[in-house]
């Protein structure tokens, strides 16, 4: 039994127009939306039963569209796109700003003394690591021995870089060693991210045609998937890493904050971390589509002439990134 409201509103796709970077941002702005993390069991629960619902036909009495959409970027805040499963908590893109505040101010802060500089950079790759095991792309299941040598793999390189920095910089100017923690960052992203998902570089990702039907899995669609994520999560640190240190430098000469050195830290995690974050994150993950495409003629030789065989009118093919 249906509702006033029609069945034909495609949610299976953003609300807004996916072909351009304003529609990309828009619909980012919803799915990492902080106080997202702040719903409880019963509401994502109660989002979940709307939409697929929805997808069976099924339409609760005075749903409107908008909170249909209300639901649906609920739903998306909290399930897997490609496996339905609830997501971790800290794992969700809806994590990302007050996570990434907390723990880019502290390693922003304190960053000069070595114990530091790997205590904090462990924490971050300890929380990129879930955070990338959470918004892998497909259905594939990771294995303990993978997740641990993506782990340990990228906590060694984001450490190693920083200290190595860290004495290159010791004869430059102060500013320079406040550098040290994006490079490590951008470092470490470029290793975590492809062992994380190594099992997709290896088996491939799932490829469909424009209307969401399964044409097989690609190897070549993951490392643009990859590609694409390591570049977006590179693109959120420049800004939350590399501008606080020019207003911090400038800030810590001033005598309100010689007074109270104290409020260094919750400065840089709140007032600047903060709202430079709740911009970056949204907007570098619109830098690429989440529902990539390649064309057919750049996949697998196998997977293209099965393609080709069977649906020859196909010319692209495609697949969810990943965030």
């Amino acid at each position: 039994m249906s509702g006033d409201l029609p069945l034909n509103i495609n949610i299976k796709e953003p609300r807004w127009d996916q072909g351009t970077f304003m529609g990309r941002a828009q619909h980012f702005f919803m799915v990492t939306d902080p106080r997202n993390v702040l719903l409880s069991s019963e509401v994502l629960e109660d989002a979940r039963v709307t939409v697929e619902n929805y997808r069976l036909g099924i339409v609760k009495p005075g749903l409107t569209e908008d909170q249909l959409w209300r639901a649906k970027y609920i739903y998306d805040s909290a399930f897997h796109p490609d496996t339905g499963e609830k997501m971790l908590l800290i794992g969700r893109m809806s994590a990302q700003v007050p996570m990434n505040m907390t723990i880019t101010g502290c390693m922003l802060t304190f960053y000069r003394t070595a114990p530091a500089v790997v205590f904090w950079q462990w924490v971050n790759q300890s929380f990129n690591a879930i955070v990338n095991y959470t918004n892998r792309s497909g259905d594939a299941p990771i294995t303990v021995n993978q997740l641990g040598a993506a782990y340990v793999s990228a906590t060694t390189g984001a450490v190693v870089t920083a200290l190595g920095l860290k004495a290159l910089t010791k004869s430059l100017p102060a500013i320079m060693g406040r550098f040290v923690p994006f490079a490590a960052v951008a470092a470490a992203n470029c290793i975590n991210i492809p062992f994380m998902r190594q099992r997709e570089l290896k088996y491939g990702i799932p490829v469909t045609d424009a209307e969401g039907k399964r044409l097989g899995e690609s190897s070549k669609a993951a490392q643009q998937a990859i590609v694409q994520v390591v570049v977006s999560r590179i693109g959120m640190a420049v800004p939350a890493m590399a501008i606080p240190p020019v207003i911090m430098n400038a800030l810590e000469k001033k005598a309100f904050m010689k007074r109270f050195p104290v409020l260094n830290a919750p400065v840089q995690a709140v007032f600047i971390c903060y709202t430079i974050l709740v911009f970056a994150t949204p907007l570098c993950c619109a830098l690429f589509p989440q529902k990539s495409s390649m064309k057919v003629s750049s996949l697998e030789l196998e997977l293209q002439e099965r393609i080709r065989q069977n649906n020859p009118h196909i010319t692209t093919v495609y697949f969810n990134k990943g965030l």
